[in-house]
């Protein structure tokens, strides 16, 4: 009885937890969430023919469906999943869904047609115990596919530890839950294990959960800047005290926030005279202004920044959906970023370019602390391949007088 209970469980589960992915999936869809919630399906329809095998003992037709779950549909969708995660060359990707797709009709027949051979009984079933040297042969393939796949997703990552250490270890980390989901599965499938291969199924679906969830969650990395001019690009690598400085921004986070503006919100002081007039400068701006005009003109305070996105192949009507959104809030909460556009480029459909005006270098601290634009990040980051940045210093301009009210209506 104790085994009915935990295939139950088990079924129940593993249900739960489909349904969670599919809501997560639909809410920012991508290939290799899919891939995982396909895993996690076969996964859960497995685990609910195990239940009346449990219970009644395994049959033909639940052994069947057990394995082609959880040896066949499991881990192969897992590991096309991690590799559409983890890698991002458009051929890599290509060529892995030929595979996957020859690995998942071949034997899927194979699995279903061939002839079984030996009693059951309520434990999982080993799939050594009833199929014969064909069906064996093909889903150690598979298998084999599914671990190569995983270690040349994990070699990928690592390559980037250099360059990105934050980065590499947060796909490095998500790749290690999928490989403990795959590993558990092919050990369940090969040798049933019996109630432990219960709590093994648990683990797996736990894992390959807990991947998607954290898949979803990239690591935001801080960009130091760089002090030249005339299109000096800033640092791809964060600073060593990151995680530092991150700490302390979301400490004064709050602090920084004026609930009496209207959704419009930022350190800079705001000064209203009997007036009723407020020009949204610091007095130390107003004494700036109070000064006698000399001769020679007074260098600007406006800061320009471009930022010119690589984006992966497939990826660019999800970047642009979080590009919108980002420049509609701007436009309502940003009084001073000045101008706030992303571009396409014809000649290049992968790349996006956003070029921004602000009223001096504290409005670009406060545009970057901004809540819509961190979430811009966090959701664009999945679509982004490479990312360039360059500062702008204005030295000369002439513009339409409504340019503003054109590009940014308020």
């Amino acid at each position: 009885m104790v085994e009915v209970g935990l295939a139950f469980v088990c079924a129940l589960v593993a249900w739960s937890a489909t349904a969670a992915l599919i809501a997560r999936t639909q809410r920012d869809p991508q290939v290799h969430t899919g891939a995982w919630v396909a895993s996690s399906v076969g996964v859960a329809i497995a685990l609910s023919a195990a239940f009346p095998g449990a219970l009644l003992d395994f049959s033909d037709v639940t052994f069947r469906i057990f394995q082609i779950g959880v040896a066949l549909i499991g881990p192969l969708m897992a590991a096309w999943g991690a590799v559409e995660y983890a890698v991002e060359s458009p051929r890599a990707r290509f060529g892995t869904r030929l595979v996957v797709t020859t690995l998942t009709v071949v034997p899927l027949v194979v699995l279903t047609l061939d002839q079984l051979r030996g009693r059951y009984d309520g434990s999982y079933p080993a799939l050594a115990d009833h199929y014969d040297l064909i069906p064996r042969s093909v889903l150690t393939l598979v298998h084999t596919f599914a671990v190569l796949a995983l270690l040349a997703c994990a070699i990928v990552a690592a390559r980037r530890m250099r360059d990105r250490p934050r980065f590499a270890q947060h796909r490095l980390s998500v790749i290690g839950l999928v490989a403990l989901a795959v590993v558990l599965e092919i050990l369940v499938a090969r040798f049933g294990l019996s109630m432990l291969g219960q709590l093994m199924m648990l683990g797996a679906v736990g894992s390959l959960w807990a991947a998607l969830v954290r898949s979803q969650k990239p690591p935001r990395e801080r960009r130091g800047r760089g002090r030249g001019r005339g299109g000096r690009r800033r640092s791809e690598e964060p600073p060593e005290d990151s995680d530092a400085d991150h700490d302390e921004d979301e400490q004064g986070f709050d602090d920084i926030r004026d609930p009496q503006e209207d959704g419009v919100w930022g350190r800079r002081r705001t000064r209203a005279d009997a007036d009723g007039f407020d020009d949204g400068y610091d007095d130390e701006y107003d004494d700036y202004e109070d000064e006698p005009a000399g001769p020679a003109r007074q260098p600007s305070r406006l800061r320009g920044i471009i930022t010119i996105y690589t984006l992966a192949e497939g990826h660019a009507d999800a970047f642009d959906d979080c590009a919108d959104e980002v420049v509609d809030e701007v436009a309502h909460r940003e009084p001073d970023t000045l101008l706030f556009a992303a571009h396409t480029v014809p000649s290049a459909p992968q790349q996006r370019i956003v070029y921004a005006i602000y009223r001096d270098q504290l409005a670009i601290e406060e545009h970057e602390q901004q809540p819509h634009v961190m979430e811009f990040q966090r959701r664009s980051s999945p679509h982004v391949v490479a990312t360039n940045v360059i500062e702008l210093s204005l030295s000369g301009a002439s513009a339409n007088d409504n340019l503003a009210d054109m590009l940014m209506p308020r």
